[in-house]
Order: structure tokens, then sequence, then C-alpha cells
């Protein structure tokens, strides 16, 4: 009726009504044919869609239940509302509000009687389309009575009429199934409709996909609402696996049964997703594995094998079984008779001949192998595309691919995004396709649902490794290399890249440096060769795939397998084929491509860096890597119009030539420098950052102008991989120092702020490096250091050029925050010869910066600091520590724990400095910094003693340096008494906490700093007790070795008698040390006992140091630990001290980050055996000349014969 009417009023409109078009000349600036209405207005113009909505909508709420006409007109309406189109991405400038919306579908469903199930159908029908097309988001009142009504007519109305109305429910409740728990019930009864339509009993497979479907999005979860109840998600996720699991109903048309698998598909992975697994034990995650690995090969053509029900965790690889016989019917025909039907009798006897050619080749030797059967395979595929990519593959993956028979790929099209009419086949095979990817995407859940340990016992079930004679398993690679789908594929390559991510501690087992065991084959060795099997069919399908979506995920793929394989664990020649494919591919005319290329050259120069296979292939001629390789897309990857990268001579600037990497007259050159020439991946970088694109066809990046340069994201990936080859190769990248920095300050000057973010970590990449070579500890001879001179020509230009402007630039913070940290990364001895203004501008920027709005910004300019006070040229400077003293106690005031940590951490660099001042300079510098200041210091140090863990164990650090630094006059005064006893009594609180262990032994370490004071009252001091009496309780008792070894040495710190107090003190301390000692190896905890020796090392030490300051009051308590059974233990141990048996400084792990470095030297002396027997012998005639009489005189003289015997047997 709403057809008639409106066709009878364009018959009114006259041909002189409608005006003529505007005759146009054709050319290419002609504006696009839009097509116009009878009545003027444009096809697809909002306000007709919005109008009949809102005029339906006004005519819809006139309507009333009694009126005679109510049939008729609501189905007048529904039909009008039926035939717009609302979707948004036709149209984006329908404005629909959904509101309206909402208020039209209740209104409406107030009119539909459930009697009436025509107009059931239709206004479920105007649900759907509603719904879906304009994404509205229902209030809960709605959504109440929409869901109450679809479920009232899946009761009342009759069977015919369930498929619309769980279409309608299915989109009514997408998104919303923690809203609709009121209703979860009885959906969920076992006589519901629901479970009723999706029991594998159900015959219509249309109201079984519907239901499963329904059941999938009330499963669905939205980003930011929570999840369905786990007691919903149990009983859905047991329906979709049991469709799954059961059988194809017989006479049932295989296109149907795809639909129903893939809504099953849908809702195992909504199940899944976002959380973790929660569906049972092993057996239960064994039995979906099983299952998603049988739907990953559905539709396969030759995969007619033996499926297990459940995979098993295994160390060892799994193998399906034989070929399913032709002539019996399997036990499990779920999809084997389906998929042994399609490739026929041909393919069978190709897969025999397969199979005999497997047994006879290795998985490392076959690639010529396959002869005569390849050419019958690529011979029907000449021109066809993809498929001729393909076919030159398979002469190399043969030996992973042979389950799979040849004919797949006699295909010429994907048919993956049209249905040629009539061709039922191509269909199916659509459908097949889909099922498969639906597999892989609940496996990929799967994968990210289950912890990474259970993950990888069922390991080789889905990665092959190479298995010797016999089948090759039908794995994830199989897929990769044979699939025809490209999104299949795609999907195949994510499964694996996730199950990579993450697995660099279960590979770190791997292991073929050494000739394999012929009697049984290790698990590292197994492990190695998966490494090998992933590289190999990662390589092979580099060179096959021509999906450029697919071709990214493959190269993804291999950046992870890089980036977790152990290569240094391995045999060389990984990953040399893999640099050398992967040159032609940065010239990809696909900039996703590009970008992808530069993360996998990334990884390779990140891991285990630096890694000597890489480091030859960074210092090979850029000629040398790429003759002879060409791939199956040469043509489609040359869009520069160079070999290798773009000419130098080309760059907008002013840039040195890379191939002599030029410098200043005044820089002078390393030896050997004129030899060396930039790695050819620093050349190409720069060439992606700096120089224009010859070939405009991209249109990411394209400017306005004539010039223009890549685009961002292949800029930035550029950018990050020249700083992870600094970070990695600084050798070989430091002959162009100067350069690099050109190309950081070039980043600046630009207005992206990504860029100049990158731009200023290169610089600090830079600075790190050089840093690394001056260090001692790294022992790089100094004619292989950049030269001073060149370092602070380096730090001139950069601190001379646009940092500053980074520094100032509010507007982006996190760009703000990396230029301070480029400011710490400068060579101590470089800022020294820098000029004072530079110097003080550098000082008085992060001064400022330390007062910045932004966490970040303040976070950085702290740490800055912390760093600028251990410079040599300006710890000594009293203004200076003071200034930094005041910014940093302000800092540890701040809100943010992160500035509270920074402010720790450079608070006690700030103290280490002043145990430095106090010992280089003396008295003087003590004299001149304010006493008010240290009294601050103090007091600030012992609040954060009570901060969080990352604070509290910086804080404690400081706490020791200030306690060593105060002077007897500052100790004396009363305003220090108070805070200097709370500063003790928090370290003393520390020890004892359950704190971190990184916390107690830095409050180890401190007390022990703290005790090196000889102004400090140990010996009266009423908190005095304490410390000692926690030092004695934690190294008897702790189950940390480290910490006891912290607490041994700073038992051992004092250096007279009288620190220890009375007898009664010094025997506590002597006995903790000897029980101590006794129980060294006492430990459940294998971790520990590596620290055991070191342990035992700094007791002896400590209980040789009290035996040295011994008086005769001493003697009895001595005399009998030392006369009896626990002597002779003791005895043990400390020969093999003095014979230096065992080595002492492996348990000064107090230190981590720089943190907490103070007692890094407690625990180790250099002292050889000839110097500890000197020691010993001092003792020895140190106490025989004490004065003694009565117990005194009797316990000396078992010490005496204690420290004889010990002797004799040591020398």
């Amino acid at each position: 009726m709403a057809a008639l009417t409106g066709m009878s009023e364009v018959s009114t409109v006259s041909r002189s009504d409608v005006s003529a078009y505007p005759s146009v000349a054709l050319s290419a600036e002609a504006a696009p044919f839009t097509p116009l209405r009878m009545d003027g207005w444009q096809l697809g113009s909002s306000s007709d869609a919005e109008k009949q909505f809102s005029r339906c909508a006004s005519k819809l709420r006139g309507l009333r239940g009694d009126s005679a006409q109510l049939r008729e007109e609501l189905n007048i309406l529904f039909d009008q509302l039926l035939s717009e189109n609302y979707n948004k991405t036709f149209d984006p400038t329908i404005n629909i509000r959904p509101e309206g919306v909402c208020s039209l579908l209740k209104h409406a469903s107030s009119l539909v009687p459930l009697s009436q199930e025509h107009l059931v159908i239709k206004f479920c029908q105007l649900i759907h389309h509603l719904l879906n097309q304009l994404k509205v988001i229902m209030d809960e009142h709605t959504l109440d009575i929409l869901v109450k009504y679809t479920t009232s007519a899946l009761k009342v109305c009759s069977t015919w009429t369930h498929s619309d109305v769980l279409l309608a429910l299915s989109t009514i409740v997408y998104g919303n199934g923690p809203q609709c728990h009121q209703h979860l019930s009885n959906l969920l009864r076992e006589d519901g409709v629901l479970l009723q339509y999706s029991s594998p009993s159900q015959s219509n497979m249309e109201l079984r996909r519907v239901a499963l479907n329904c059941m999938a999005n009330i499963c669905l979860r939205i980003p930011g609402q929570p999840p369905l109840d786990d007691q919903y998600r149990s009983v859905y996720f047991s329906v979709f696996l049991k469709t799954l699991q059961s059988p194809k109903p017989p006479d049932t048309d295989e296109l149907f049964y795809c639909m129903v698998v893939q809504a099953a598909l849908k809702g195992l992975q909504c199940c899944l997703s976002g959380g973790k697994w929660k569906f049972g034990g092993g057996e239960d995650l064994g039995s979906v594995l099983a299952l998603l690995k049988r739907l990953m090969f559905q539709g396969a053509p030759g995969v007619s094998v033996e499926w297990p029900a459940v995979l098993y965790p295994a160390t060892l690889p799994q193998y399906e079984g034989l070929p399913a016989s032709k002539s019996a019917e399997p036990e499990k025909p779920a999809e084997r008779p389906k998929d042994a039907a399609l490739p026929g009798k041909t393919s069978g006897n190709k897969k025999r001949k397969s199979r005999g050619k497997g047994k006879k080749t290795s998985a490392e030797d076959s690639r010529g192998d396959d002869g005569e059967e390849d050419d019958k395979v690529s011979a029907p595929q000449k021109g066809g595309g993809r498929e001729g990519g393909r076919g030159n593959m398979e002469s190399f993956s043969k030996p992973s691919a042979l389950s799979l028979y040849p004919s797949w790929k006699k295909n010429s099209s994907d048919s993956e995004f049209s249905d040629p009419e009539g061709n039922a086949q191509c269909k199916l095979r659509l459908y097949h396709a889909r099922v498969r990817q639906g597999a892989l995407h609940c496996l990929l859940a799967v994968v990210k649902s289950i912890e990474k340990r259970t993950l990888y016992s069922f390991w080789s079930s889905f990665i092959p490794d190479s298995p010797i004679g016999g089948l090759p398993p039908l794995t994830l690679l199989t897929i990769i290399l044979k699939d025809l789908s490209p999104k299949v594929r795609a999907c195949a390559l994510q499964v694996l890249s996730a199950m990579l991510d993450g697995s660099r501690q279960f590979l770190a087992v791997a292991e073929d440096t050494a000739s394999p065991r012929t009697s049984y084959t290790p698990f590292s060795f197994s492990l190695a060769t998966a490494v090998r099997e992933l590289h190999r069919a990662l390589s092979l399908a580099l060179l096959a795939e021509t999906s450029p979506q697919t071709l990214t995920q493959v190269i993804k793929c291999v950046a992870y397998l890089v980036a977790n394989a152990p290569y240094h664990r391995l045999r060389p020649g990984l990953l040399s084929p893999l640099w050398k494919q992967m040159r032609p591919y940065v010239r990809h005319r696909d900039a996703n491509v590009r970008v992808s290329v530069l993360t996998l050259y990334g990884a390779l120069v990140t891991t285990q860096a630096p890694l000597p296979e890489v480091r030859l292939l960074l210092q090979q001629p850029e000629g040398s890597t790429s003759s002879g390789l060409l791939t199956p897309q040469d043509s489609a990857l040359s869009w520069r119009q160079r070999d290798g990268v773009s000419s130098p001579s080309r760059t907008p600037g002013s840039l040195s030539q890379w191939g002599s990497c030029t410098r200043s007259p005044r820089a002078p050159h390393t030896p050997g420098e004129e030899e060396s020439s930039p790695p050819w991946l620093l050349q190409l970088c720069v060439s992606l950052v700096t120089q224009p694109r010859e070939d405009q066809s991209d249109s990411e990046g394209a400017g306005t102008g004539g010039v223009s340069l890549e685009p961002s994201p292949v800029r930035l990936e550029a950018l990050q991989v020249m700083s992870h080859l600094v970070r990695g190769y600084f050798s070989l990248v430091q002959t162009c120092l100067r350069d690099i920095g050109q190309v950081s300050a070039r980043c600046l000057r630009e207005s992206d702020p990504s860029i100049q973010l990158h731009g200023t970590k290169l610089l600090e990449e830079l600075g790190t490096g050089i840093i690394q070579q001056y260090r001692t500890e790294n022992k790089v001879p100094e004619s292989s250091r950049v030269p001073m001179s060149q370092v602070v020509l380096f730090w001139s230009e950069v601190l001379s050029g646009p940092l500053n402007a980074a520094l100032q630039n509010e507007q982006h913070p996190t760009l703000q925050t990396s230029a301070c940290e480029t400011l710490s990364s400068i060579l101590p001895q470089a800022f020294a010869q820098l000029p004072d203004k530079t110097q003080l501008m550098c000082i008085t920027m992060l001064l400022g910066l330390t007062y910045s709005e932004n966490y970040l910004v303040k976070t950085a300019a702290v740490r800055a600091l912390g760093v600028y006070i251990l410079f040599p040229c300006l710890r000594e400077d009293v203004m200076f520590v003071a200034d930094t003293a005041n910014t940093i106690l302000a800092a540890l005031e701040d809100r943010s724990p992160n500035v509270r940590a920074k402010a720790a951490w450079s608070l006690g660099n700030l103290t280490d400095t002043l145990i430095v001042n106090m010992e280089s300079v003396g008295v003087d510098f003590q004299e001149e910094l304010s006493d008010m200041l240290l009294l601050k210091m103090l007091q600030a140090a012992t609040r954060a003693s009570d901060d969080k863990d990352r604070v509290k164990s910086n804080a404690v650090r400081a706490l020791g340096n200030l306690l060593h630094f105060l002077r007897r006059s500052q100790m004396t005064r009363s305003a220090f008494q108070r805070p200097l006893e709370d500063a003790v009594r928090s370290l003393v609180k520390t020890v004892q906490s359950e704190a971190t262990m990184k916390v107690r032994w830095n409050a180890c370490c401190a007390l022990g700093n703290a005790f090196r004071n000889p102004s400090l009252p140990l010996d009266s001091a009423p908190w005095s007790r304490d410390a000692f009496s926690a030092l004695c309780n934690v190294v008897t008792s702790c189950k940390n070795f480290k910490v006891r070894i912290k607490s041994a040495a700073a038992l051992a710190v004092p250096s007279d008698r009288s620190f220890y107090g009375d007898v009664k003190r010094f025997s506590c301390v002597w006995r903790s040390l000897a029980t101590a000692l006794e129980n060294s190896e006492d430990t459940n905890d294998f971790l520990e006992y590596r620290y055991s020796a070191s342990l035992r090392h700094t007791l002896s030490h400590a209980l040789l140091h009290l035996l040295s300051i011994s008086q005769s009051l001493d003697m009895p308590a001595l005399g009998s630990s030392l006369s009896g059974n626990e002597g002779r233990g003791i005895r043990e141990h400390l020969m093999k001290y003095v014979r230096a048996e065992e080595g002492g400084g492996e348990g000064g792990g107090g230190t981590e980050g720089g943190e907490g470095a103070q007692g890094e030297k407690d625990t180790r002396d250099s002292f050889t055996p000839q110097q500890r027997i000197g020691g010993l012998q001092q003792t020895l005639i140190r106490l025989k000349g004490l004065e003694a009489a009565g117990e005194e005189e009797r316990g000396r003289e078992e010490v005496v014969d204690f420290l004889e015997d010990l002797l004799k047997t040591c020398e």
C-alpha cells in the first residue's frame, strides 16, 4: 500500500518540473555525478531517513490499541520503517536519537499482540533493523520490555515465527548479557527455547543457528562492561562445546551446518575472551584444543585423519593417526567423512605417493625432492595470480605440508569476497574458510586466557619440530603455508604470534650447539629443532605471500620469534638468511609492510645484543647481501627508484655523506675508522627518516607540496630501530655520532611531537652508549672509545640546538620528560668540559622543571638531579648540593609515589656524595654544609622510611649515609638528639619488618654504614641495644641469605671493642654469628643456596674481626664456644676462609640499579691468603699479651690454642 502511494506521488510530477542537468564537459576536473530524485532531493540525503522515521514515529505514537484499523496501519508503518536504510556507514549524517528509537519500540511492543503472528514477525524484523543499523545503546527499561516481549513470543507464538523472534532477541541482548541477569534463568531452563533449539538433536538448522547466535550475543563482553556471571558462562560454554563436538546430522546441508558451527565458534570465543580460563581442568582444556585443532582444518582437502578427542599435555610432539580408511566409517564422523570425500581418489593416490617420499627425506634436506609431483601441481596454476606464488612455494614447503593434497591449489580464485552465481562448490569453500577462521579466533582466545606454563605443555600439538620419517603433523604452520584464504592464514599467524609472545623463558632451554645424542633426543634439542622449523616455514611464507595484510602478519610473527628465541644457544646461521630475505621488503609499496619490516630489524638488533652473527651482518657492505635474492613480488616491491636506499645527496638538508661519515676537522678519528663504514641498516633508517619519498602513490604521509616524507609510522619505527642499534651495537655506529645527532636535531625541529619524542630517545641512547664505554668495569680500551673531544663537541651541538625548546614544551609533557632523561645521559667528564653557561643552563632547567605540575616531568627532573649530584665537577659545589637537597626535600612531599620514589633515590645519591666529600675534602666540607639542611634531610629520610617499599629502599640508604656523615658537635645538640634516635629506630624497625628483601638488606647496609661513624654513641645510647639485637636476630633467622650477609657485614663494622657495649652484648653478637655459620647451608630454597658460600665468607670474616678486638672479659664466653663441638665446626669454616677456598663478594645484592651501593664493600675483601694468615698471627700475638686471671685466663688459653691449631692447619 505504501509502495502504491509512493508511485502515485511520483506519477504526478511532470517532466517539466524536473530541473535539467547542466551540460558539463568531460574532464578530470568535473564534479562527480550525483543523481537527483524527482523531488529534487539528493538520493541518500539525511533528511529522507530522518523525516521518514520522525513521520512514522509520530503516527505510531498516535495509534491506540482499540483502533479498528490498527493492524493495517501497523503494517504500513512497519513497512515504511523497514524500507529505509539507516546505516551510518552509508550516510554518516543520519542523526536519529537513541531515545526516539527506544520510545518507538516500547510503544510498538504495547500495540502488537502476540496473537497477530505476522505482525509479531514484522515487529521483530523492525527491532533487528533499527538496533543493528543505528547501533542503539538501550536504557535498562527498554531492554527489559523488549526481552520480556520476545521471550513471551517464544512461549506463545508458533514455531514458524521463532526464527525471526530469536534474531530480534539476539540483537537486543548483544553485549547486554550482564544487564539481562533477571531473564537468564528463564532462558537457560532445561525446557527453555534456547537450550531446546541449540540442542544437537534439533533438526532445523536455521533455528539452531539463530539460537546459538543469540547465546553468543549474551556472552559477548563489550569493553568497559562487567563480564557475564561465571555460572551462566559455564552453561553456555557447555552448550557451545557440545554443539561443536557432535557430528553433523545425516541429510543435513553442508552450508547450513557450517553456519551452525560458525555460530557455536563465535559463542565459544565470547565465553573465552576477556578473562582467565575458568572451564575445568586439564582434560577439559585438552578437549577444547583437540576440537579447535580439528576445526582449524575444516574443509581442507586431503585431511582425513583420526583426530584425537583430547590433547594431553606432553613435552614430546603429538602426531595424528593414519588417514581414515575409505571403506570403514569412522566412529567420530564430525568432519572427517566430509573432508575425506572432497579430494577424491586421485588425491588419495597422490597422498600415498607423498608419504613414501616423506619417509626417505629429512626435514632439512628435502627441498629438491618434489620432482614430478610438484610439476603436476604447478602446471595448471600458471598465470593464476596468488596461486602462482604459492606454487613456487610448494617446492620449498613440501616436507611440512605433505598431509595436504596439492589439489587444494587448483582453484583459481579465493572467492572470499564474492559468491559466483550457481557455484555451490565455491560457496562451500568460503563457508569452510569462515569455520577455520572462527576456530583460529577461538584458539587465540584460549592462548590468551590460559597461563603460559599450561600453554607450553601443548606446544608440540601446534608447532612442529621436524620429525624424521613418517607423516609430518598438521599444525599452525600447515595453515600458514597451505591455506588458500589470506584471512585464515592471517588468523593462524596471529595465534602463532600470541604463542611466541612472552615465550623467552620457555625457549631459553633450547640448545643445539652440541652434537646430538643418538640414544635419545633431549628436550632442549627438540625445542631448538622447533625454532629452526619455525624459521624455515615462516621464511617460505615470506616468499609466497602476496596479500599485503597477511604479509604484515608474517613479518610480525617472525619478529616475535626473533625476540624470544635464544640464538646464543643455537648454531649460527638462522638469522643471516632472514636478514637477507627482508632486504627487498623495505621498498614495499604498502606502508604497513615497511613498518613491520623495520619492527623485525629492530628485534634482530635487540635480541641478545650484541650477537656475533648480527654484528657480522651489520658490518657487511651494502651490496654484499642482496645478490641473487628475488621474491615473487619483486615487481610490487620496487617502489623506490633505486637499489637499496635513497641517495644521501637527495637530502634537503646538509647532512653528512653517510658513506664516509665525515666530521669536523677538530674531531679526531678513531684508529681504523677510515676503513669502516656505517652499517647498511643505519643508512636505511636515516634515509627513511630524513629523505623524501620518490613515489607519491602512498596515501599515507602524502604532502600538499612537491616533497613528501615517509608516513609517520615508518619514520617512527626507523627511529626506534636506530635507537636499538645504538643501544646494542654502539661500537659500530659511534663513527657517525655527530651525523646521528643531526638526525635527532632535525626530528626535534619538526612539528610532530611523536617524531620529536623519538628524536630525544635517540639522543638519550647515544649518551648512554658513551657512558657505558667510559665505565671502568666495562674495560673498553681507550683507543676504542669515542674521543673525549668528540663527545664534548657532540653535546655542545646538542645543547645549543632544539633540545632546549623540547625542555620548555609544556604542551607535551612526555617530550619534556624524555628531554630531561637526555640531559641525565651526559658523560660526567664531558659535562665538566662544557662551557660554564651551558652547564648553568642544564642545572637551571632541571631545577625549574622539578616544579612542573606534570608528575612525569617532575620525576624525570628529580632523577636527573640525582645523576648530576654524582658528577665530580658538581659534587664539591656546596651551593649546588644545597639547592639540589632543597629541591629533593620538596619532591619527597609530593602526592605522586613515582615522584617520591625518584626523590628518595636522588636523596640516596646526594648522601653518597656527602660521604665521598667527607673522605676527599674533609672537615671543611662538613662545616660548610648547613646544620639545618642536614637536620631537614635526616627528618625527611626518616619520614620516607615509612612510605611505600620503593620509596623506603632508598630512604634507609640515605639514613645510613646521614648517620655516617654527622659530626660529634651536631649529635650533642638537642635539636639533633631526637631526630637521631628516630632515624636509628626507623632503621631497626625496617630490618625487623615484613618489607621486601631489598628494603631489609638496604636497612642492614644502612646500620652498618652508621656504625662507621666513630662519633655515634654505640656504647651508651639506649637505641644501640635494639640495633645490635635486630641484626643478631636477622643473621640467624632470615630466610633470605642476602639479608643475612648484609646483617653479618654490619655486625663486623665497629672498629673498637667499646662500640659493642658490655660483655653480654658482645657474647650475643658472637653466638649469633656462630649459629648463623653453623646453619649457613640450611635452606629449602635452591635460589638462596647459591649465596651460602658468600654468607660463610662474610660470617667467618665477622668472627675473626670479633676475635681481633676481644678483651679479657670476653674470653670465658669465647673459650667455651671454641672448645667444644661448635668450635670444631667453626674451625672448618675459618680454615676455608683463611685459605680462600670459598669466594666472597657474591652476596652483595643490595645495589640493584646503583641503589644502596654503600654496603657493597662490607661483604668482600681483596685479601690474599697470606694477608689473612698475617692478620690471624697478629690477633694471636695480641691475645697472648692480654692480662687475665681465673676463668678469663682459662678462656684465653682455649682461644689461643684454637688459633694456633688453625694457623698450623692453614700454613
